[in-house]
């Protein structure tokens, strides 16, 4: 087993406030202890008023590349189909390098059907957008290798969802990280399931950071289910950060 500590993720919704408030609010995490900030690659609230603030995920990752020193960035998560993949490599390792080594790619095969029709992308199914991410990622490993100058590192990959046939297959073959939004009882089988993915590709699944949403009544479970990443979320018009000073505390208590 690889013995990990315990990391504290927030995702800073960038809705319902202006980038000041962000931008402020983001330096604040970083100063507190963070070790990974992540926004989304929405283009409407998902919450909330649904014409409300909002801003673009990558553009903004850049600028948290400048005004942030420390903490890892990234995607929670970034949505394959909005962008070119040899286009989206290009963009993750010109981040990597401005925020000298600090990104994260986060990637997902996408759901918010509002995003598609006002974009102008194509819907299709669940199934054809995980079919489209299996190609992609490919991809975005080739043009890594290809791109002058190359990412200052191995980019670390964290793919988000469940799938148990097709999402779980793509993160035994491709992630360093996976983010689940499961229960305990549904990660514990899950998890499973992984491991089954990576024995058949002759994988460790130990060398798989296991991330999860920040829960305070389950987190303890799902630390000794093998949860390492723990991502609590807070957005406008009032960021609050009162959970990330618990979850903080709470990393400390188990890192000493």
């Amino acid at each position: 087993m690889i013995d990990r500590p315990v990391r504290i993720g927030l995702q800073l919704q960038p809705q319902h406030m202006d980038y000041a408030t962000i931008r402020r609010t983001a330096s604040e995490a970083e100063d507190l202890g963070l070790d990974v900030l992540f926004n989304w690659d929405h283009f409407y609230p998902l919450s909330g008023e649904p014409d409300g603030l909002h801003f673009e995920c990558w553009t903004m990752l850049a600028a948290w590349a400048e005004s942030t020193s420390r903490v890892e960035i990234g995607a929670l998560v970034a949505c394959n189909s909005y962008r070119n993949p040899e286009l989206l490599a290009d963009m993750a390792r010109t981040v990597d390098h401005i925020s000298d080594g600090r990104l994260i790619l986060g990637i997902g095969s996408g759901w918010f059907e509002r995003d598609y029709t006002e974009y102008g992308y194509e819907f299709g199914t669940a199934g054809s957008r995980l079919d489209d991410l299996a190609v992609s990622l490919p991809r975005i490993e080739s043009r890594w290798e290809k791109l002058n100058p190359k990412p200052t590192r191995d980019i670390p990959v964290l793919i988000g969802g469940g799938g148990e046939k097709k999402t779980l297959r793509l993160t035994a073959k491709h992630a360093d990280i996976w983010h689940s939004f499961s229960d305990p009882s549904t990660l514990e089988r899950k998890l499973g399931i992984l491991g089954q993915h990576c024995a058949d590709i002759g994988r460790d699944p130990a060398e798989i950071e296991i991330s999860v949403m920040g829960n305070t009544e389950n987190r303890d479970e799902m630390y000794e289910l093998g949860a390492r990443l723990f991502t609590i979320h807070t957005g406008g018009p009032k960021p609050d950060l009162t959970d990330l000073r618990d979850f903080l505390a709470w990393r400390d208590k188990l890192n000493a």
